[in-house]
């Protein structure tokens, strides 16, 4: 099973790379879309919807997105209200997470919530990096934005495990704490100034390039805690299997539905 995590994780990564510094910024949101259909077809089974329903959510995604790919010119102009309407999106979906407990069982109001989710989660996520990448040294930032993540996620292993003591929410992930998400910050934060002031990262203000990091690393966990309380309710170990040894989409990226939407909005108020 190791053997087959590791060589999984060779594949992701250049893959990822690839995908952020090759393609244009028409194919790369192409791209990402396609992986986000992936993703809300995985969702169908968190929702525990029924296959109508699971088809009329991924017809209403798949038109959404297109619909915005086809006017796009027009649609980023919009951008700060977008990623604005999608942090406030985030924030009630949050609130899902101080109501869970454990053992529920997916009803009526639990499936319609989660189809809104779904739809709001990946919709927002392709637009949020479909912006950043169409920026000037947009693969640049799409990067930054990755790299946050990853080093939140390592940062936040490696603390928990060492310093560890305070849950941070023991009936959805007993194994996430609170020192955790503080090292996971402090690795995101130290990886990002690495990357923008002594490799090729975007120029962003010092106290800004804080603030980003620091509500990304923070909303991103948001995210993973997220798509966790749906496979506690429905009883499901992983998303997927897409990924051998990883599970599916949204266990790869559960992390950057959540943390896109806040770290976008937030570099185009404070590093632009």
């Amino acid at each position: 099973m190791l053997k087959t995590r590791i060589l999984t994780a060779l594949i992701i990564f250049p893959a990822t790379i690839a995908l952020v510094f090759l393609p244009p910024t028409w194919l790369f949101s192409l791209l990402v879309a396609l992986i986000l259909l992936v993703a809300c077809w995985e969702f169908r089974r968190l929702a525990d919807l029924a296959p109508g329903q699971g088809w009329t959510l991924q017809g209403i995604q798949f038109i959404t997105i297109a619909l915005m790919m086809v006017y796009w010119p027009s649609v980023k102009s919009y951008a700060l209200p977008i990623l604005g309407l999608a942090c406030i999106s985030w924030l009630l979906m949050f609130t899902r997470l101080l109501r869970f407990e454990d053992k529920q069982e997916p009803n009526a109001n639990y499936r319609r919530l989660s189809f809104l989710s779904a739809l709001v989660g990946t919709v927002f996520c392709w637009f949020s990096l479909s912006w950043l990448h169409d920026q000037p040294n947009g693969p640049l930032i799409v990067f930054l934005l990755l790299l946050t993540i990853w080093a939140s996620d390592v940062g936040a292993y490696f603390s928990g495990r060492q310093f560890g003591r305070r849950k941070l929410a023991p009936v959805i992930s007993p194994k996430k704490t609170w020192e955790g998400v503080y090292g996971g910050i402090a690795l995101a934060i130290a990886a990002a100034f690495v990357w923008t002031r002594l490799v090729a990262g975007p120029t962003v203000p010092a106290g800004a390039l804080v603030a980003i990091t620091a509500l990304t690393a923070l909303t991103s966990v948001g995210g993973d805690l997220f798509i966790s309380i749906h496979k506690r309710t429905v009883g499901l170990k992983d998303t997927g299997t897409i990924f051998p040894g990883h599970g599916g989409v949204l266990d790869r990226y559960d992390s950057l539905l959540a943390g896109a939407p806040f770290f976008a909005l937030a570099f185009g108020v404070l590093a632009q």
